[in-house]
């Protein structure tokens, strides 16, 4: 167990300051130009690899129990983020419309390098945002998913992806065997359509139409097209077209760590649409130290399903005794999502090895591989 006042030393929350370092980074390889704008995404993926390799686990755990004032440090560089990101992105529309010195492919490097930032950092970030109570974080949070154009992220993660994970009705919970090139396309359309549908669904309880203008929708809506409007004035129909891009970057990103976190695990269907109880055990976990850094504990996820609103640095290291392991951390594992017999190579034992370990009394997978199961009641 860490000690609480070690915990609470700003050098204790230093390294997951890190992140902040890309931006700068980011900044001297447009200057640079040239192959110099790959600095982002080799740090991003290359880097942060090397460094798990060298600096191995971290298996400590805080009391879940500690205060906010103990973590200050760490929250506060969630809340630090919104703003950078954001002058960041929108001054590099701004710089790349109007210098002479980056060619075409320089240019779409650049802001390559902006999508991986927004979609490894933003949306993480965002994610640890829109879990909280306070309603100014819930906000930051809307902010930075409105420069990705994703703002339904929100809805379709707390209303759709924690109540659903594991079930037919989640559409993040990436099937057996499925590559992620049949994942990717599903989920951009199924994850729109299903947070819209939750989000209607809440409004017809209340007896209300989804044209109500308490349907956050409108909200996410005016969001993006404010953002999309910025870009036109500082950069014309090519800073519109160089947001769109960063964004579907950014986009990708993050569903390539959906399709990791839970690739192959599901719930046990007990009958008439009832699934057990979310476990420990239906999310892929990594305690690699140098990328939990950089991705602020996103990949202790079996404790964040347990308790959603726990802030990261206070979430729990789960064993393999009681969570499946993921061999390498994101960094590694998102690259091998994107060559499918790798990655079907890697992980569709370690699903089968799971199964046998934890519902050895189910023989027939079909309908679970195909998410045919009985919807959840």
């Amino acid at each position: 167990m860490i000690p609480e006042q070690h915990l609470a030393k700003f050098t204790t929350a230093l390294p997951f300051w890190l992140s902040l370092l890309l931006i700068p980074l980011l900044w001297v390889s447009a200057q640079a130009g040239g192959w110099w704008v790959l600095l982002v995404p080799i740090t991003t993926w290359y880097l942060f690899a090397g460094l798990d390799a060298v600096l191995g686990l971290n298996l400590e755990n805080a009391n879940p129990d500690t205060g906010d004032e103990s973590i200050y440090w760490y929250s506060l560089v969630t809340k630090i983020w919104p703003f950078a990101q954001f002058f960041t992105l929108f001054g590099l529309i701004w710089f790349v419309t109007h210098t002479d010195h980056l060619s075409v492919g320089a240019t779409i490097g650049v802001m390559f390098g902006m999508g991986v930032l927004a979609g490894t950092i933003g949306i993480n970030y965002s994610h640890e945002l829109m879990h909280q109570k306070n309603k100014t974080e819930r906000w930051m949070g809307d902010v930075l998913l409105a420069m990705v154009l994703y703002s339904h992220f929100r809805s379709e993660h707390l209303l759709v992806h924690h109540r659903y994970v594991g079930t037919p009705r989640d559409p993040v919970t990436a099937r057996y065997n499925e590559g992620f090139h049949r994942f990717f396309p599903r989920v951009l359309i199924d994850s729109f359509k299903s947070a819209f549908r939750a989000e209607k669904d809440m409004l017809a309880r209340k007896d209300l139409p989804w044209t109500d203008l308490s349907n956050p929708f409108f909200r996410y809506w005016a969001l993006q097209g404010a953002m999309l409007v910025l870009a036109i004035l500082l950069g014309g129909w090519i800073g519109a077209l160089l947001f769109i891009f960063q964004a579907y970057v950014a986009i990708w990103q993050l569903e390539l760590v959906n399709y990791v976190e839970h690739y192959g695990l599901t719930r046990k269907h007990l009958g008439e649409g009832k699934y057990e109880h979310v476990k420990p055990h239906h999310s892929w976990n990594a305690a690699h130290k140098a990328s939990n850094w950089l991705l602020i504990n996103l990949q202790r996820h079996s404790d964040h399903h347990y308790k959603p609103d726990r802030r990261f640095p206070l979430l729990q290291n789960y064993t393999d005794a009681d969570a499946p392991q993921l061999p390498f951390g994101y960094p590694v594992m998102t690259i091998a999502a994107m060559i499918p017999p790798l990655w079907k190579q890697v992980m569709n034992p370690r699903v089968r090895k799971w199964r046998g370990m934890y519902y050895p009394e189910i023989t027939d997978w079909h309908a679970y591989n195909k998410a045919q199961n009985p919807q959840p009641r």
